[in-house]
């Protein structure tokens, strides 16, 4: 009999187009994970949130794993921060349409809203849970101060989260870090998983011929530069842009006119579309002010499934943002063997080695990456030494394969933790018990009070 997952994600759903403004690793950790899980002899079942009518109750993903929309509030999108008044419905709704079915065996919860409601439900069901949080609200709101559009309540249930929740899975140290110095976690139930590239789908292509499926072959001498990504202010392609304005003066400078092309990948429409993505009119404006109007190519929003030519195409990525949980875009770049030079926040101080894979600056610091831009573009063996190593790293530290491996073990071990256990198998060869266990409940939360106001149905 397959263990059965119930992945909660009230806001990324892993069928969801991607480069949105809620849309990004959080969806591909939730599609990659499962399909793993699926893999290796779970059934998961994603509860995430109907954003349209004519989403159907339940979408297969792939055998062993189905997408379950739950008809909660409006079903338009909605930006995630105003999900929270919805999220003792979401519970409810979830119990109410899992009723007539065998009884999960984890909770597996993303994001703090689906955290509560993850925590919530295994209570209920007497099964543990597992979160991860892809972001915490104390770190965006030390980065987004008064920009920071989270509801109040947020730290205080990710906190009141990690309590409850069995396990806690960390992307990286820097974030397990913070998980015990700022949640007060138990280091003991942390679990360090780091996500991950699918290796098949970002792979490299030799750049000329990526640069002509692009229409990118006017001059095969010419050097590119690429960022792709979320068109949003905390990833400050304004910085990337800064910079290429220091990089065009210090060339000019040297009487070196040759100067690289930015292509900026990303927004939320596949034409950039000023009006869809307000960040695109502050870029082009800023652009046009610094003198580099012509040296910078909105390419607009692209799928995984092209993306990998971009990267190919490039002789560097650059991701410079404030902050990030994470971050799967410099392993997607390493996976293509591009060169990555990163801001030295978050994930990505852990996934590129700085002087072996790429380059790490600081954040809101053009003058470091134009230094870093102009080492890397100028020598062409530096370039080939950073990609090898780049996609040598990817494929020994960080496949989809192990982040789904390390995530079933997890599973494992909470099964196993305690109380009267029967045997169940996972995948072929595996053997678990899966525990009967009771846990207690935290009184009169703030979703409690929450509920009490009348937003539970």
């Amino acid at each position: 009999m397959s263990l059965r997952v119930a992945m909660i994600s009230e806001h990324a759903n892993p069928l969801a187009l991607l480069g949105g403004v809620d849309a990004g690793g959080q969806n591909v950790y939730i599609d990659a994970v499962s399909r793993g899980l699926a893999e290796r002899g779970f059934a998961v079942d994603v509860f995430t949130r109907r954003e349209r009518e004519d989403q159907p109750r339940v979408v297969p993903l792939t055998a062993g794993v189905r997408v379950v929309h739950v008809p909660v509030g409006p079903p338009r999108f909605l930006p995630k921060d105003d999900l929270w008044p919805l999220m003792p419905t979401f519970r409810n709704a979830i119990e109410r349409m899992t009723r007539a079915h065998p009884r999960y065996d984890i909770i597996h919860g993303n994001f703090w809203m689906s955290g509560w409601v993850a925590t919530e439900l295994a209570e209920r069901w007497r099964v543990p849970a597992a979160q991860i949080f892809h972001a915490t609200g104390v770190t965006k709101r030390r980065e987004q101060g008064e920009a920071d559009t989270s509801p109040s309540e947020r730290i205080e249930i990710e906190r009141e989260t990690v309590r409850r929740a069995q396990r806690t899975i960390a992307q990286c140290p820097a974030e397990r870090d913070e998980l015990i110095a700022e949640y007060d976690a138990d280091p003991h139930r942390i679990a360090l998983i780091p996500s991950a590239v699918d290796l098949e789908r970002y792979r490299p292509a030799p750049q000329r011929a990526a640069r002509q499926s692009l229409g990118l072959d006017a001059d095969p001498d010419a050097q590119i530069v690429v960022y792709v990504g979320r068109m949003v202010p905390r990833k400050d392609v304004r910085n990337i842009i800064r910079a290429l304005a220091l990089l065009k003066s210090r060339r000019n400078g040297e009487g070196n006119g040759r100067l690289p092309q930015l292509y900026l990948v990303g927004g939320e429409t596949e034409d950039p579309d000023p009006v869809a993505t307000p960040e695109i009119g502050i870029l082009r404006a800023l652009a046009a002010e610094l003198g580099v109007a012509e040296l910078v190519t909105f390419v607009g929003r692209r799928q995984p499934a092209e993306l990998h030519r971009w990267y190919s195409a490039a002789d560097v990525a650059v991701t410079t943002p404030w902050y990030e949980p994470f971050g799967l875009t410099p392993l997607e770049a390493m996976a293509c063997a591009c060169p990555v030079i990163g801001a030295d926040v978050g994930g990505i101080s852990f996934t590129v080695v700085d002087g072996e894979t790429g380059f790490l600056v600081p954040a809101k610091d053009p003058a470091a990456l134009s230094a870093r831009l102009e080492m890397v573009l100028r020598d062409g063996a530096l370039r080939e030494r950073l990609a090898r190593a780049g996609r040598e790293r990817v494929e020994r530290e960080f496949t989809w394969t192990m982040a789904a491996r390390r995530t079933a073990a997890l599973y494992v071990d909470l099964l196993n933790e305690g109380g009267e256990s029967v045997s169940r198998s996972v995948g072929k060869n595996e053997q678990i018990a899966f525990p009967r266990r009771s846990t207690g409940r935290l009184a009169d939360s703030p979703a409690d009070r929450l509920a009490r106001r009348g937003a539970t149905t």
